[in-house]
């Protein structure tokens, strides 16, 4: 069998039986750019079928092709590429077809939701008039604003996009992209910078709109627990080609190719052992400059043999519809699935019980917290800590948006804690402050040492000067306190070395790094220094999840071998279980429930915090049905500011004279928790 052979019957799986003619078919698909005078191979003979109604989900790690495939069946391919085979969306390839004609299958067969809805919205325009470009009327548009659960449609479409929550945005260009009932809605990452609210919320909206237009989607996502929840088939995307395909199910817990088997044990979940290193995959997805002879996944494959690099292996079929492209045996491919890794260090570097800091307690707003031991000396103190911003523009506009509302949190020397809530609680907030990058209002915040704090940012490519090489970068710190250059050259390789980078890396630039080594070099400046604390934000949510596996390693591993704390920012509750000892809960500009990792992930009291570990997406569980839109920190509601999205709520919870402290239930040491109704839980 020909490579191109092999490649298409791996992905020509078809949609169920009885589902109808496919409403968009990929065949012998081939994408090459021309780059600095290279070939760059984005995709390398893939074939593809969605069908009528059918949630069809396409992971793989970045660089694997996924969104070219996606602009492929959308007619969107810049940079003039070569091209063959064909893309065919309700009889028309998007390959050949004149630009007129693309554009009529755009608008009446195709809709398209991308990552980030800030960049694909016009920030001059009023949302509803650009709804109104896609659906044709304002009664149309206020139908669909409510077919998508936007509260107060009619009210939504005189906002701008910026005065609009990312969720909300999100569900905004959903509603464009359902205009006129398309046939198939190409969906690029939807998920990726929502919380899990409202990811879950957005992945509820995916699944009833299929159900109730008919219109298929393709679902572009790296997050393996995103598709898990509403996909009905899955393409395993690897290096330019598909190397699995089948149902969901059979795919994502019984995977017939070890890269897919790979993905898979590499992703966290609220199972995850916290006491034994998080599996990676080592290397990297090869450059599509240089594509490999054999099966691309190969070089990083455990199971790999000489037979895998010649050719491309042939397809199997080991289930009915499942289909992958390995030459290994299916019963030595499951045997790697169900292995136990080998005993090594703790890869979160999490003390010993014997070792571990005595828990912290948290005061209230407005009290006198101390919240740390007194015996237990602390890398960071926070004392009732306020933080408000002037909103708006122009003499007597402004309006006070309340980021703190009185956040009292410790952290004792070696712990990792972990902040998690929604966006706009105010987690990153709290880091600025820490890291001094900005000032509290009121209250205050101490710091243990002079070695001080340093932060770790969530776009490690923004955070890094471009017409600066990696060893100035990293030496930056050093140069600024004098260490002489032979000396500051030594020390900048140790670090690159600490975090698994080669020393030849200081003569490269950010642009020339992939986003994991990006992330690495973010860690190495942080820490040539070592400081009392290491401030992340948010450094594992736009990262694969074999690579957020590998960031997490290392932080664990550096919190051990430096002998620092951690405070970690983060959305996600799997992430937060394995990195942190405690996990303190935000909303609105306080903390609402403190604990250890464990007693908040797996013994949730408060409201929020039970929504927020009902909402982390895992195999098998159904989204939660929506449960509001967080209140504008511009006007927080009276009470407890999460009353109007609590199941629990009564009249009490609204009161203005309500101030909900932090407090400990009888019987409980490690937690805190800020709600009046606990007991009728």
């Amino acid at each position: 069998m020909s490579q191109d052979d092999t490649t298409a019957a791996v992905a020509t799986a078809p949609p169920p039986t009885g589902a109808g003619a496919p409403v968009a078919r990929v065949e012998d698909l081939h994408v090459t750019f021309r780059r600095a005078g290279a070939d760059i191979q984005a995709i390398r003979g893939v074939s593809l079928e969605v069908g009528p109604g059918e949630i069809v989900g396409l992971v793989g790690e970045s660089g694997s092709g996924k969104s070219v495939l996606g602009l492929s069946l959308l007619g969107l391919l810049g940079g003039s590429p070569r091209t063959s085979g064909r893309a065919v969306v309700h009889g028309t390839d998007m390959l050949t077809a004149g630009a007129a004609e693309r554009r009529d299958v755009r608008r009446l067969h195709l809709g398209a939701v991308f990552q980030d809805p800030m960049t694909s919205l016009n920030p001059t325009m009023r949302v509803g008039r650009q709804i109104v470009e896609a659906a044709g009327s304002q009664d149309e548009a206020v139908r669909l604003l409510t077919a998508v659960g936007v509260p107060d449609p009619a009210r939504r479409l005189r906002a701008y996009p910026h005065e609009l929550s990312g969720g909300l945005r999100q569900r905004v260009m959903i509603a464009m992209a359902v205009a006129g009932t398309p046939s198939l809605v190409i969906a690029d990452e939807p998920t990726t910078a929502l919380d899990v609210t409202v990811q879950a919320q957005v992945l509820g909206l995916v699944k009833r709109l299929r159900d109730e237009i008919g219109c298929a989607f393709l679902l572009v996502t790296h997050d393996l627990g995103v598709a898990a929840q509403v996909v009905d088939r899955v393409a395993v995307m690897y290096a330019g080609r598909i190397t699995e395909v089948g149902p969901a199910d059979e795919v994502l817990r019984h995977g017939a190719h070890p890269y897919g088997v790979a993905l898979m044990r590499s992703r966290l979940s609220l199972r995850t052992d916290r006491d034994t290193p998080l599996l990676a995959l080592p290397g990297s997805v090869p450059s599509p400059a240089r594509p490999e002879p054999g099966c691309a996944f190969a070089p990083r494959c455990t199971l790999a043999g000489p037979d895998c690099t010649t050719t491309p292996p042939a397809p199997v079929e080991v289930a009915p519809g499942h289909l992958a492209a390995c030459v290994r045996d299916l019963a030595e491919i499951r045997a790697f699935a169900d292995a136990v890794p080998g005993e090594e260090p703790p890869a979160t570097g999490r003390p010993s019980a014997a070792t571990a800091p005595a828990a912290a307690t948290e005061a209230g707003p407005g009290a006198a917290p101390d919240d740390a031991p007194v015996e237990e000396p602390a890398a960071v103190r926070v004392q009732n800590a306020y933080r408000t911003y002037g909103v708006g523009s122009g003499i007597g506009r402004r309006r006070p948006l309340q980021a703190l509302r009185g956040v009292s949190l410790t952290v004792a020397r070696g712990e990792a804690v972990a902040v998690v809530g929604e966006s706009g609680s105010g987690k990153s907030t709290l880091l600025r402050l820490v890291a001094g990058l900005e000032r509290a209002d009121g209250g205050t915040i101490e710091l243990g040492s002079a070695a001080g704090a340093q932060m770790v940012f969530q776009d490690s490519g923004a955070s890094l000067t471009p017409w600066l090489t990696i060893g100035e970068l990293v030496g930056e710190r050093l140069r600024s306190a004098g260490v002489p250059r032979a000396e500051r050259d030594r020390r900048v390789a140790e670090a690159l070395e600490l975090v698994g980078l080669p020393a030849e890396v200081a003569k490269a630039r950010g642009t020339q790094l992939s986003g994991g080594q990006r992330q690495r070099v973010g860690l190495a400046r942080a820490t040539v220094v070592p400081p009392e604390i290491l401030l992340c934000d948010e450094p594992t949510s736009a990262l694969d999840v074999s690579l957020a596996a590998s960031v997490i390693n290392l932080v664990g591993r550096l919190r051990r071998e430096l002998d620092m704390a951690v405070l970690f920012v983060t959305h996600d509750l799997s992430v937060a279980r394995v990195v942190a000892d405690r996990i303190a809960v935000m909303y609105l500009g306080r903390i609402v429930e403190i604990g250890t990792a464990d007693e908040i992930t797996h013994r949730p009291r408060h409201p929020y915090t039970q929504a927020l570990v009902a909402a982390v997406p895992d195999l098998g569980v159904e989204p939660p049905p929506p449960s509001g839109e967080p209140a504008s920190p511009l006007d927080p509601p009276p009470g407890c500011a999460f009353h109007p999205r609590c199941p629990r709520a009564t009249p009490s919870c609204s009161d203005p004279a309500l101030d909900p402290r932090l407090a400990a239930q009888p019987g409980e040491r490690t937690r805190l928790t800020a709600c009046i109704n606990l007991e009728v839980s």
